[in-house]
């Protein structure tokens, strides 16, 4: 060992940007590895180099040793810092760093291996004295085997991969005739997800929490621990909300939490950030669940309250360094509490979602913290995990940062892929999350099998993205009219200039109608509901409206016809029906029938269904006093009438819609 001169971070996103930001700070120079889809991402550009590893499938990049240790030699690199997931928990990979000369920033190999088969880490814990929930976690791996030892153990009982994690080849069997069953289909899963059937069986511990240990060890025989994380809030087995101290923590159930966490790490001879998980009755008793060789993703929430840096700490212990930092001398401050922004459709079973990020902005104040991996303009590819950023709040109190929390999601905007933001903000405000009320089955039991379903948009919210979209759409014109004379801009052959729009949001669609008045205000229609609407403030994206008495803020970005918005803290895309898609082909064709200016519709001449022809006039429109003839330009039938009498259009407004007689 020796001092850390440059630093490869074997690991992409917002956790290799968390460790290049130590580093840095620290004088030591980074490298970068990257896949071809991550050619521009943030720690491509953060790093001081960055080498090219190979195409998008993790397979032939981030998984591949090989690729990496050469990234290491071609930069003359002394340290890889494996970060987590990917390679950071495989013990060949740690060896074969060393093997190579290099610093490997975690645990021995030997650790990592032990701990990372569940059943050989359950076998240390009890021969260490530390409290394991009751199972099997025997060599004989037979179906028969399985079945009669969990008919031993009782029902429930959950069947587990020995290998791995992330909730995967594991299952909850409640009864015996489903035991074989499970066994099976976690047998397979685990086979896939890390080439190993091998599985354990446990004593299902119903409705507890999930509570982890940070602890840290050095070469010297140091160990600590720096309190615990609450990581109950989960789905699938996957954090969502993770926070520190654990909201039902006494000081007593600390000092055995912790001791317990310490004496797993000083029996393997760890060295370096580990996390000790535990499941946590309601009674107080807590059984060892596994052993993460790693630094954690949620590891924020204990730097907040502690005050470390936990990868300077991990740097300092890699370089052989002591800890300096006795057990006595480690103190919670505060409560911080970190969710996971995660590219997904809620409302779609939680479907990781792929797709360009147009807009993403968050709140800058005091307490509010940060940690992604992207920015604006960057695509979420199919290959990797679908977490885009950690949002993490600190308060003097656990409803302090709660509280600010809620705040700052609701102003946090992300436009371009569907993300499980509102529901985040749905969890935190729940009251059993509140008053911290709560276990592994939370999720489940609040939002059921239906999972998270949005109610439909308010008038209110409706009229703030009318007159957002119309706002738009005139700032556009604008931009696209520079040599016509501003008195003609806007002119209506009407007394009153009003302009229609048909928003489509989710599965229903609203009919809007925005009438702009003389002093920055609008009285706005939303299907037969009239509302009073004045701009208070406009900067950019961001805007406060007055919406009869109601302030209510709202972000909004327009992106083709679809207009993505964050009204009052809630996410609402909606597409304008009567809108085209500037820059599209669509249209030329004559099966799209546009507005070819800004006008009163006066006449028309067809139904939905009816034929025309090629040349038949279809509707008349009212500009400048003048009337403007709108032929159809193809032979077929009438698809869709979109506009009516006394209608304000605007320019390439979609008018009708026309089946060619050849399709």
């Amino acid at each position: 060992m020796g001092r850390i001169r440059k630093l490869l971070v074997a690991n992409r996103g917002e956790i290799a940007c968390r460790v290049m930001r130590t580093a840095r700070d620290q004088g030591i120079a980074t490298v970068a590895i990257y896949s071809e889809p991550d050619a521009t991402a943030p720690h491509v550009l953060m790093a001081d180099e960055a080498v090219l590893i190979g195409p998008g499938p993790v397979g032939q990049s981030y998984l591949v040793p090989e690729k990496i240790l050469a990234a290491a030699a071609e930069t003359k690199a002394d340290a890889v810092h494996p970060g987590y997931g990917f390679l950071s928990e495989n013990a060949d990979f740690a060896a074969a760093v060393e093997a190579a000369g290099l610093i490997f920033v975690g645990p021995s190999a030997e650790a990592i291996d032990l701990m990372g088969n569940k059943a050989a880490a359950k076998r240390r814990m009890i021969e260490a004295g530390v409290q394991c929930v009751p199972g099997y976690e025997g060599a004989d791996q037979k179906d028969e085997t399985l079945v009669a030892e969990g008919e031993k153990i009782g029902f429930p009982i959950m069947v587990k991969a020995a290998a791995g994690g992330g909730g995967r080849g594991m299952r909850l069997v409640a009864a015996a005739d489903a035991l074989l069953a499970a066994i099976t289909t976690a047998r397979s899963e685990a086979e896939n997800a890390f080439g190993s059937g091998e599985l354990i069986l446990e004593k299902a511990i119903v409705k507890p929490r999930h509570v982890e240990v940070q602890v840290f060890a050095d070469s010297h025989g140091n160990v600590i621990h720096l309190g615990e994380r609450d990581c109950s809030v989960q789905r699938r087995h996957q954090k969502v909300i993770e926070e520190a101290p654990c909201p039902v923590m006494t000081p007593e159930l600390r000092d055995a939490m912790g001791s317990a966490a310490v004496e797993a790490a000083r029996s393997i001879n760890y060295r370096g950030a580990g996390t000790v998980e535990f499941l946590l009755d309601a009674s107080g008793e807590f059984y060892f669940l596994e052993m993460n060789t790693r630094l954690q993703v949620e590891h924020p929430v204990t730097e907040e309250v502690t005050g470390l840096d936990l990868v300077a700490l991990q740097l300092r212990v890699a370089e052989g360094g002591e800890l300096d930092l006795p057990q006595e001398e480690v103190f919670l401050d505060g409560s911080a509490i970190e969710v996971r922004l995660y590219a997904e459709d809620p409302a779609n079973k939680f479907l990781p979602c792929t797709g360009l990020i147009n807009f993403f902005d968050t709140p800058s104040r005091p307490g509010v913290r940060v940690d992604a991996g992207i920015v604006t303009g960057q695509e979420i590819s199919p290959f990797y995990d679908p977490m885009i950023a950690k949002i993490i709040t600190y308060g003097e109190t656990r409803e302090v940062a709660r509280k600010l929390m809620v705040d700052v999601l609701r102003e946090t905007a992300l436009f371009g892929v569907r993300t499980n933001r509102d529901f985040l903000i749905a969890c935190l405000e729940n009251d059993r999350f509140a008053d911290g009320a709560f276990s592994t089955a939370f999720i489940a039991e609040e939002f059921g099998e239906a999972g998270f379903c949005e109610a439909p948009p308010s008038a209110r919210e409706l009229a703030v993205l009318g007159v957002r979209h119309y706002l738009l759409d005139r700032g556009r014109a604008f931009d696209n009219a520079l040599n016509l004379p501003d008195t003609l801009l806007g002119f209506t052959s009407n007394e009153e200039l009003y302009t229609s729009y048909l928003l489509a949001c989710g599965e229903e669609t609203y009919r809007v109608i925005i009438r702009a008045q003389k002093d920055a205000s609008f009285v706005v229609n939303v299907d037969d509901e009239t509302l009073n609407v004045t701009l208070r403030n406009v900067e950019g994206a961001r805007a406060v409206i007055l919406v009869d008495g109601e302030t209510i803020a709202s972000t909004v970005q327009l992106s083709d016809d679809t207009l993505h918005g964050i009204v009052g803290g809630r996410g609402l895309d909606c597409v304008n029906l009567l809108a085209k898609t500037r820059g599209s082909d669509e249209g030329s064709d004559g099966r799209r029938v546009l507005a070819p200016m800004h006008g009163r519709v006066v006449e028309i001449f067809v139904s939905a269904g009816e034929n025309v022809q090629k040349g038949d006039r279809l509707a008349i429109i009212e500009a400048m006093k003048m009337q403007h003839d709108i032929i159809a330009e193809i032979d077929g039938s009438v698809d869709d009438l979109l506009i009516e009498i006394d209608q304000q259009v605007g320019a390439e407004d979609l008018m009708i819609t026309i089946a060619a007689d050849d399709e």
